[in-house]
């Protein structure tokens, strides 16, 4: 009789973690996909810089520096995409 009562045990411990593990994985997929740290430090600063550079753009009159500035405005926005489908697909 005493080993009836330890399967019926084992049988409720078994249940109590798969309930567990079911819950686990309904919480996960809430939060949705996990985030790459160093991804967005790098979306967060190409977008400050772009900033930056537009700023610069206003303010400069020399027609060479504005190209140059525009020129570079492009790439971070081509980083920018790039990184946005990575973040999206990772």
């Amino acid at each position: 009789m005493g080993d009836a009562g330890e399967g019926l045990v084992d049988a409720e411990a078994r249940i109590a973690e798969r309930l567990e593990a079911a819950a686990e994985e309904r919480a996960a997929r809430r939060r949705g996909p996990v985030q790459d740290p160093e991804g967005r430090r790098e979306i967060e600063s190409l977008k400050l810089a772009r900033i930056e550079l537009t700023r610069q753009l206003e303010t400069t009159t020399h027609e060479q520096r504005r190209q140059t500035l525009q020129q570079a405005i492009a790439e971070l926005d081509r980083r920018l995409a790039d990184a946005d489908g990575q973040a999206v697909t990772a």
